[in-house]
């Protein structure tokens, strides 16, 4: 159920009736108008992470820094939108190097009705996204400048038909007509039961690098409770135990998602495009079509970056940083040399681990670069070089009659924008499929519907179709979906353009690691540089979400520059005695 990222592999949900959760920390509460530059909401600190105030490293002088975001995805947004409002610096002065022409990173959506719409990936939101949500309060929304990104979420929300409440979140069968599975009834033997409890009780030191599949029974894995997340049985028993820990507030909601936060269009036009024409308007440098390649360090003590060395185009370019400049690096991506396909053409084969490194973004192979002979900037290899235990498909079909919307409302009980995640348990492939509150798209017609989906075993042979989804053209694959719902091929397929997109390290940030694979944000002996995305080490918060990237950002922000307005800490209901109460008796009774 793939996140925030792609909708996580824990589904996550918020309060059934309002964004803000009764019983949350003061911290917790959005705050919906657009805050002032040099505000922050808490900015008493109170529930607020990371070292205190007293041990942040020297204050920096925002006026003489220059600050330099290398990859233009959320956590370059992010880190520039609090580089202006916390830390002061002149949003001339703050540069965002990305090497393709649009920022966003894997936050993408695009498309026409003509030729298709294509999103890499879905996202729900929870209240329990901290350090996003005041992200999206202190950024103005595109519709209604007055108000802030975060009040247009928190007005789609409040609306009643918009709220979510799943009916189909399971489905079986696939001789037989699709029969929707109650997952009020998480299907775990009592040993089962156990050991979920006892992995909730490990700690990641006796984890280690074990994997998901070192921990469980076979039986568990063609469980209810385990079809509902996205994991994989050999990705990495830790991240397992923090979604656990991180997301247990939602276990009585599992088979409904009720109350998931959503966004009013996708993710791109709801949450990248405001931020970047905010950050345009106030005079942030962009620098697209800008490959980072490699860094050069001052000789001496310490570590301190003295050029970052790029292209544009095939022209190479060496930028000075100055001693009071400071860079913030992504690292990593996890829809890095992603191959998108056709309607009637299946994506270009997955690539080599070594070829990923000559891939044109880039992402992986600037990692590999910086990180050789610098045991603190982590092992990028770790991550690229698994490509068969980190890929899946994702397709975006766009449909041009209602007829298929129609006849899943009627099946589903849901409609469009109010189900969550449909996941085919018996599908070869695995598939699963969203329908979003419709139109998607900003520009999109009312004639014109759009849905998202993937499948987490692209090499497998498919049910309907006699080949493995890695093959098939986009209408292949909407065959093959059309056959797990009992649905006529026409004139449905004749109406449609699917679009499939290979991703080979879609799950990369999920595979077992050993520590010091992933670096600190702040790496030991850095004076001037952080390191943000969804590869870096944050204690306690979970990747695949935008909630990691957020918070590495305002970390990387905050220490850089020593404001001292440190993130709010990760909400944590397994400290709750009420959360964990209602949580292990919906574990252990149903």
């Amino acid at each position: 159920m793939y996140v925030d990222y792609f909708y996580p592999p824990f589904p996550f949900s918020s309060s059934d009736d309002n964004l803000i959760k009764p019983d949350m920390p003061p911290t917790a509460t959005t705050t919906s108008p657009v805050l002032e530059k040099g505000a922050v909401a808490g900015e008493d600190h109170n529930g607020h992470a990371g070292l205190p105030e007293t041990e942040a490293i020297h204050k920096r002088d925002p006026h003489t820094t220059n600050a330099y975001l290398v990859g233009g995805g959320i956590a370059s947004l992010a880190a520039a939108v609090h580089l202006i409002h916390d830390a002061h610096v002149p949003a001339s002065q703050i540069h965002i190097l990305e090497s393709s022409p649009v920022p966003g990173g894997s936050m993408d959506g695009s498309g026409t009705p003509t030729d298709g719409y294509i999103l890499r990936g879905g996202r729900m939101l929870n209240f329990s996204y901290l350090c996003l949500y005041d992200l999206l309060s202190q950024v103005p929304s595109l519709k209604s400048p007055k108000h802030s990104v975060m009040k247009e979420i928190e007005d789609f929300n409040l609306i009643p038909g918009n709220r979510t409440h799943a009916h189909a979140r399971l489905v079986a069968g696939k001789e037989q007509p699709p029969e929707v599975v109650d997952v009020k009834r998480f299907g775990l033997s009592a040993k089962e039961k156990w050991s979920l409890v006892k992995m909730i009780e490990e700690s990641e030191k006796t984890l280690g690098t074990k994997r998901i599949e070192d921990y469980f029974h076979d039986g568990f894995f063609k469980t209810n409770f385990w079809f509902m997340f996205a994991f994989q049985p050999w990705h990495s028993a830790v991240e397992f135990r923090r979604y656990l820990h991180r997301f247990i507030h939602e276990f009585p909601r599992l088979n409904t998602l009720a109350g998931v936060d959503r966004t009013p269009y996708n993710q791109f036009e709801s949450i990248i495009l405001p931020i970047a024409e905010y950050l345009k308007s106030e005079g942030v440098d962009f620098q697209y079509d800008t490959k980072a390649t490699n860094l050069s360090f001052a000789q001496g003590e310490g570590q301190t970056i003295t050029q970052i060395h790029t292209t544009h185009g095939s022209a190479p370019k060496a930028i000075p940083v100055l001693p009071t400049d400071v860079v913030i690096l992504t690292l990593g991506s996890m829809t890095a040399d992603s191959s998108i396909g056709t309607n009637t053409r299946a994506p270009l084969p997955t690539l080599t681990a070594l070829k990923a490194l000559d891939a044109p973004d880039g992402a992986w192979a600037f990692w590999d670069n910086i990180a050789r002979d610098q045991p603190s900037f982590g092992n990028p290899d770790n991550f690229y070089s698994r490509i068969e235990e980190s890929n899946w498909e994702s397709f975006t079909i766009t449909l041009h009659s209602h007829e298929f919307l129609d006849r899943v409302t009627t099946w589903s009980g849901n409609k469009p924008g109010t189900g969550a995640l449909v996941t085919f348990k018996d599908s070869a492939w695995l598939m699963s499929i969203v329908v979003p509150h419709q139109p998607h798209f900003v520009d999109q017609p009312a004639d014109v519907q759009v849905l998202w989906g993937y499948g987490l075993f692209p090499s497998r042979e498919g049910d309907f179709v006699k080949k493995s989804m890695a093959a098939c053209s986009g209408q292949e694959i909407l065959t093959e979906l059309l056959g797990h719902l009992d649905f006529p091929l026409h004139p449905i397929v004749d109406d449609a353009i699917t679009i499939p997109v290979m991703m080979p390290y879609i799950t990369a940030q999920f595979l077992t690691r050993s520590a010091g694979d992933r670096p600190q944000v702040i790496p030991k002996g850095s004076t001037n540089f952080a390191f943000v995305g969804q590869f870096v080490e944050i204690p306690d918060d979970v990747v695949f979400t935008v909630e990691y990237s957020v918070r590495g950002a305002q970390m990387a922000v905050c220490e850089l520059m020593g404001t001292g307005k440190q993130p709010k800490r990760v909400y944590k209901g397994d400290k709750e005695i009420f959360t964990m109460a209602e949580a292990l008796e919906t574990l252990l009774f149903h």
